[in-house]
């Protein structure tokens, strides 16, 4: 699959979150040894170790139905870098995590662009607020 601009290749790497399908992620993402992808409280997944982590992620049922807002992005010939805030959609009587903010780097090669990076972490928790006056301690 060629992905013509990098919002092609971002989308149809939140369809494979979504479907759980192991061959759509392993088209998204670029084929040499510098990608990278890293999930909160899981190790760093290099180069061919990327693909690996994905289809333990999804032979174990790992499925991702996301909403993803665009929080910036910086676009250049070649390279792309979007920062967006996932949000898990809400089930019936479940509870509803944190967004999370992730980082997502894409590159044009040859046969389009590519997934290089992915990054996620937790968003923080809200500042503290200061006693008394109800304003947070670092406004």
């Amino acid at each position: 699959m060629s992905y013509e601009t990098p919002q092609a290749a971002e989308d149809a790497y939140y369809d494979a979150l979504e479907s759980g399908d192991v061959e759509a992620m392993a088209g998204v993402w670029g084929a040499d040894e510098e990608v990278a992808c890293l999930l909160p409280m899981t190790p760093a997944a290099i180069g061919p170790q990327v693909q690996r982590m994905w289809r333990a992620i999804f032979e174990q049922g790992g499925r991702f139905d996301l909403q993803v807002t665009h929080l910036g992005w910086v676009e250049g010939a070649d390279l792309a870098i979007h920062l967006v805030e996932e949000r898990v959609v809400a089930q019936p009587g479940r509870e509803v995590p944190s967004p999370i903010y992730a980082t997502n780097v894409f590159r044009r090669g040859p046969d389009g662009w590519r997934l290089m990076l992915h990054q996620n972490s937790p968003t923080p928790p809200p500042p503290p607020t200061m006693p008394g006056d109800g304003q947070t301690a670092f406004a």
